[in-house]
């Protein structure tokens, strides 16, 4: 295995899914203001709480229903956009917007904030998809995650965490002071020669690691993703013909290397023989392009579309919509996204769907397999079961910082629901949203109260603090029963403060540096570095869009850093005192678009809760769902 050390010989190395068309919107009282937007009508009222500009598109709307203190900005998304485009803030925005931001005529949006901003954020959007292909992308000068780690003693969310990635299900016992056999930088040798070096600490797919010899001197020690192709077992150099050589700034501690391995590495761990072939097996991905599938409307939250597969990477997908001529309508979502589905789903559901304005499948587009996509729960509808009317709580995925009072506005096949915020639904209910029964996104009532976690109250509901026992008197509603909900949490891992890449559901493109800040039981609080709390999304333990720290190296993928103090600062200025009054933080919440619908849906019952437990650290089963006996 070490006869190798001292060489230094030369390395060589559909058709339609539906029939179901759109149904027409009713015509609107002449007498009230309107926009039209992809076939979509909105009315507004006359604006009397006061008008606002947003300093990005240029959209004029009720102030109140703007983002942020300074109520600068209609959303988000232009908060972001702004701060990436102004004179003050650096490279590293989320949301890249280069050059001058988009004029638009001022639109007066006067009713219904949420359905405002759907109408023109939509049109926006469509404006960032076209200038796609000339964004640059964000800088990631300066950032490491290496450094990141240890300038802050930062832990990271192992790999075991994140079933659906790579090496997800077989990562094994790779731990602190396995060895392996990497390329020795410090030698002035022409050819390229290894050394064997030991895992200091892990970070998700990183390693720091430490030459042998050094001991306990740090100061060549160096960070490499433990999935490359530089990293290797102890013995694959041996077997390889390989050299072995150590770094010249130890060459003089030892006269006999080859007898110091031995005794180093007598009963020390490696890697697998095999590791490098399960790296690349699960990095190999069924979906490919080309392939047709069906997938939420962004625009339209309430319907599907079909969409066809435009590339792939690391088991992300980027969609393309088919009536997209130019190829730049798109969407991301990651294989196993509970958005999409296998051609037919709609229709065999009763879901609402887009018809293609496309008759035939285009050259070279095949539908695909069924069995590709994520399996749900089965589940009996025929007994006891979730009826429309019924109240529940659920994760709004037009604004995934907050939990909300919501209602089952249709019971769907297989399980699958249409849910309603409630104060913030369009008539012709083109924002409900497709939930399934077993969906982690979905709480019985009284489940943010339990767990401490504030829920957001209908817009517009005036008695406050808001209690449930109250609003289904008062609405004459009941609530889902609790044994209708999913109550399973799994050991999923997770600890407060760990680091993570995850996906920005806002923006569903972008991948960015977070930490979980929250645990309820198999919920996850992800925050976004850098950014504040307004852009926290809550989402599932097992959930696609959340990968290890190194994911983004590992696949290729574009990873956006942490937003900086200026980038900050020019967004939305002081952030020192964000903490608001439950009734001040939902009149000044505004609603995002984006495309995030997670699983499904849910009904029930009224049954009220005693007590439950709140960041559960722990992990394992919980019964945070206590049924009241009458």
């Amino acid at each position: 295995m070490f006869d190798g050390y001292d060489s230094c010989s030369e390395d060589t190395s559909s058709s339609s899914s539906s029939e179901e068309s759109e149904e027409e919107v009713a015509p609107l009282p002449s007498n009230l203001p309107i926009i039209k937007n992809n076939g979509q009508v909105y009315t507004y009222p006359d604006g009397k709480s006061g008008m606002a500009t947003c300093e990005m598109c240029g959209m004029v709307g009720v102030r109140d229903a703007f983002y942020s203190k300074t109520k600068r900005f209609c959303s988000v998304s232009c908060s972001r956009s702004y701060s990436s485009n102004s004179k003050k803030a650096s490279i590293l925005a989320r949301l890249q917007v280069t050059g001058k931001p988009p004029t638009k005529k001022a639109k007066v949006l006067q009713k219904q904030p949420l359905v405002a901003k759907l109408a023109a954020y939509a049109q926006y959007q469509a404006t960032l998809q076209n200038q796609a292909k000339t964004k640059a992308a964000v800088s990631m000068e300066g950032f490491s995650w290496g450094n990141y780690i240890n300038s802050n003693s930062f832990i990271a969310a192992p790999v075991t965490c994140f079933k659906h990635a790579p090496m997800g299900t077989c990562w094994g016992d790779i731990s602190e002071n396995v060895r392996v056999e990497v390329p020795n930088t410090d030698c002035s040798l022409p050819t390229k020669v290894f050394w064997i070096a030991g895992i200091v600490k892990l970070a998700g797919y990183n390693a720091l690691l430490r030459y042998e010899g050094f001991e306990n001197d740090s100061g060549l020690d160096f960070w490499c993703n433990i999935c490359g192709s530089d990293i290797h077992p102890v013995g694959w150099c041996a077997a390889s013909g390989k050299p072995l050589v150590p770094p010249r700034t130890i060459q003089h501690k030892y006269t006999n290397w080859k007898a110091f391995l031995v005794k180093r590495l007598t009963g020390a761990k490696t890697l697998p023989p095999d590791f490098s072939q399960k790296v690349s097996e699960s990095m190999q991905y069924p979906f490919k392009p080309c392939m047709r599938v069906e997938v939420v409307d962004k625009r339209h939250l309430c319907r599907t579309r079909v969409a066809v597969v435009e590339s792939v990477i690391g088991g992300r997908l980027r969609l393309v919509y088919e009536e997209s001529e130019d190829r730049t309508d798109d969407f991301w979502c990651h294989m196993h996204s509970p958005l999409i589905h296998h051609i037919g789903w709609s229709r065999s559901i009763g879901h609402r769907f887009k018809r293609s304005d496309i008759t035939k499948k285009q050259d070279g587009h095949f539908d695909t397999p069924p069995h590709l996509f994520a399996k749900v729960k089965e589940v009996d509808q025929s007994g006891e079961w979730f009826k429309e009317g019924m109240k529940l709580e659920a994760i709004d995925p037009l604004n995934l910082s907050t939990i909300c009072v919501a209602t089952i506005r249709k019971v769907l096949a297989d399980g699958f629901l249409m849910i309603g915020i409630d104060g913030s639904e369009a008539a012709d209910g083109s924002d409900w949203f497709c939930y399934h029964a077993t969906s982690p996104s979905i709480f019985p009532v009284g489940f943010c109260e339990i767990n401490m976690i504030e829920l957001t109250p209908p817009r517009g509901y005036t008695k406050l603090p808001f209690k449930w026992f109250d609003y289904l008197r008062e609405t004459g509603s009941i609530a889902a029963p609790v044994k209708l909900f999913n109550k399973d949490v799994p050991n999923h891992g997770f600890r407060v403060g760990m680091k993570l890449e995850a996906v920005d559901l806002m923006e569903p493109r972008l991948i960015c540096v977070a930490t979980v800040t929250r645990i309820i039981h198999r919920l996850l609080r992800i925050h976004f570095d850098g950014w504040e709390e307004e852009y926290d999304q809550w989402v599932d333990c097992e959930s696609p869009d959340l990968y290890p720290v190194g994911w983004c190296q590992l696949t290729g993928y574009q990873l956006q850093p942490p937003a900086s103090q200026s980038s900050r600062e020019s967004q939305s200025g002081s952030s020192k005192q964000k903490k608001k009054a439950k009734s001040q933080q939902y009149k000044g919440h505004k609603k995002m678009t984006t495309l995030q619908l997670k699983e499904e849906l849910i009904d029930g019952e009224d049954y009220n809760f005693l007590q439950g437990a709140s960041d559960q650290e722990s992990n394992g089963s919980a019964s945070f769902y206590i049924k009241q006996e009458p």
